[in-house]
């Protein structure tokens, strides 16, 4: 049997010197390393730890990149070199602003402003003071470096727009997220001064574009130099989107509106519509700016001469501008007339060159008159008479109801700024002013005067319903969308947001009137046309002041106050593809100013093709010079 046996002495001895010895020997170990490490090494030890520190960082996310509708990039990201100051880190100030300023070409007294005083946590973050480096101003300052503690270089992601001014309207400003944008839910997760799309593209699609950042754990000296990498979280590029612009077509509209002529344009705006998908195919607003001066933060002294320029140039006259569209409303109103049979075609009214209406007198354009004119012949010689008496057998309310089925008196449904124009009626006056609408008021709504209001946007797409049998479609701007991983997120459709209810006799005679105005001798719009391509359009004058103020002054009359130049066209003809509008702002006559310009337009649009007409061989058609 095992277990205890009475009697028998057992001896711990043995066991307890081992237990001792391996505790002496174990002490004995932390005795000497605790020396080493205070003793023999602890000076040593001191520095190191005073120098080496872990600094953490932000790595910016790229911005996605915006192309246009045939791949070419338009803005993108590209990598900035920047020098900061890390203010807890900074051992001789005055040494530094000094140095720096030699390196950067920059007062050392501002350079210290720049940087301040900062307390607290402030004084652990960064401080730039230079973000966008050439490489040679890079490399005298990493050669400097290791002699200016506090100071570092980095690599930051910078909005790159290709194309600089060229499509700034519609590609939109960056600029720094503000506190009631920390607050709503779009921006939720985001921080405090972050960049973020303020207009345009790159606000109304943040989500996709923004990308997520990213950040780096490292050891660093005490000269600010990286010694070892401990952790880092890589960002994620933004999502990638493809526009409707067609760049060429762009580049085209820019610089018609901008060619010197006998006086340069002041201001304007051009807008061609994908007459059958609603596709915009160029948006120019002029004057405009360079969106890369907010890419990084505008400087005072450039968003001062962009805020205070008397012409506007952050404004996107395409979207926001509103205009009186003047005779570029006579298609509404013949429409409104032939589809109610208030006049027939070939029904015609004599004008004598002014309008008499109670006491008061209204003067055609033309002073000495067009004579009898019927529908195709108003619009063709933009007959302001024809349309006098039309108006008024039609009624304000009337009208009113015809333009609103173009679309007029609302946004256009594009994804932008957009402003709604104004479509007057008897009940809108009576509501706004107090006061009933008067007869007079309808000779002036009849011909695109008095209180009516567009946006050059709205008018292309006016056009293009006349053009692909009465379809009112929502403009687009955004063809596809595509996440990080290049996996397609979004295509939209065309959207018809309604049919007209126009006959198409009523289309077909309007057209006619259209083509009149550019392809036929003595129309108003013949410095439009296009060698071998048949062409449609209208003529517009928009009054600024009431004629009193300008009659008799001609090239005297203040530019503030000189009208409106406008020009509408569908082309070609016989398979509408485009519609274009062009206006000039104070430009003055539309025929003479808007038509030329339109012409240019339509000329890079149909470059390298060959008209139908030509297509058909030696047998077909004479092309239309």
């Amino acid at each position: 049997m095992g277990g205890f046996r009475p009697g028998v002495e057992v001896s711990l001895e043995g066991p307890l010197r081992f237990l001792a010895l391996t505790l002496c020997v174990t002490f004995g170990v932390f005795f000497l390393r605790l020396f080493q490490l205070q003793v023999l090494e602890g000076e040593a030890l001191r520095v190191r730890s005073e120098r080496n520190f872990v600094r953490s960082m932000r790595v910016d996310a790229p911005r996605g990149d915006i192309l246009e509708r045939d791949g070419e990039v338009l803005a993108t990201t590209r990598p900035a070199f920047g020098v900061a100051v890390i203010p807890s880190e900074l051992r001789e100030p005055e040494r530094t602003w000094t140095v720096l300023g030699t390196l950067l070409a920059d007062d050392p007294e501002k350079l210290a402003e720049r940087v301040g005083a900062p307390r607290g946590r402030s004084r652990y973050q960064p401080v730039h003071l230079a973000t966008d480096l050439q490489f040679e101003e890079l490399a005298r300052v990493e050669t400097h470096r290791y002699a200016l503690p506090g100071v570092v270089t980095d690599v930051k992601a910078r909005r790159d727009y290709i194309e600089g001014p060229l499509a700034a309207h519609v590609l939109g400003t960056l600029g720094q997220i503000s506190e009631a944008e920390l607050e709503t839910r779009a921006f939720a997760g985001y921080r405090s001064g972050a960049i973020v799309g303020k207009s345009g593209v790159e606000a109304l699609l943040e989500s996709t574009l923004a990308g997520r950042e990213g950040g780096r754990n490292v050891v660093v000296d005490v000269a600010g130099r990286e010694m070892e990498l401990l952790a880092e979280v890589r960002p994620v590029r933004g999502g990638t989107v493809v526009l409707s612009l067609d760049i060429d077509l762009q580049r085209a509209a820019l610089a018609a509106l901008q060619e010197p002529g006998p006086e340069a344009v002041p201001a304007g705006s051009v807008v061609a519509l994908d007459v059958k998908t609603g596709d915009i195919l160029a948006m120019v607003s002029h004057p405009s700016y360079d969106p890369n001066d907010f890419a990084a933060g505008i400087d005072p002294e450039t968003w001062a001469g962009l805020r205070d320029d008397e012409w506007k140039p952050l404004q996107n006259r395409a979207v926001s501008g509103q205009y009186p569209p003047g005779s570029t409303y006579k298609p509404i109103v013949a429409a409104a007339a032939l589809e109610d049979r208030v006049i027939g075609r070939k029904e015609r009214v004599f004008c004598p060159g002014q309008f008499r209406l109670g006491r008061r007198v209204y003067r055609c354009w033309k002073r000495q008159g067009h004579g009898w004119v019927d529908v195709h012949d108003a619009l063709k010689h933009s007959c302001d008479v024809f349309f006098y008496t039309v108006g008024l057998r039609l009624g304000v309310d009337r009208i009113a109801r015809y333009a609103e089925t173009f679309g007029l008196g609302r946004p256009t449904g594009a994804p932008l700024d957009e402003r709604a124009g104004l479509v007057p009626t008897a009940d809108w006056k009576k509501r706004r002013f107090g006061e009933p609408w008067v007869e007079g008021e309808t000779v002036s709504a009849a011909i695109g005067q008095g209180f009516n209001l567009v946006t050059p946007l709205q008018l292309a797409v006016v056009y293009a319903a006349l053009a692909n049998g009465g379809r009112i479609l929502e403009p687009r701007l955004v063809r596809s969308r595509f996440d990080s991983q290049g996996t397609l997120v979004e295509q939209p459709g065309e959207v018809v947001r309604s049919q007209l209810e126009l006959s198409a006799p009523v289309l077909r005679a309007v057209q006619g009137g259209l083509e009149g105005v550019v392809m036929e001798p003595g129309g108003t719009g013949g410095r439009a046309r296009v060698p071998g391509w048949r062409i449609a359009g209208k003529t517009g004058t928009a009054q600024v002041v009431s004629l009193k103020h300008t009659e008799g002054r001609g090239d005297d009359i203040p530019v503030r106050y000189r009208d409106h130049a406008w020009f509408a066209a569908i082309a070609p003809v016989d398979d509408p593809e485009i519609a274009l509008v062009v206006l000039v702002e104070h430009g003055g006559g539309g025929g003479a100013v808007a038509a030329p310009i339109a012409g240019k337009v339509l000329s890079a649009w149909f470059d390298g093709r060959v008209p139908a007409e030509r297509v058909a061989g030696a047998g077909g058609s004479r092309a239309v010079d």
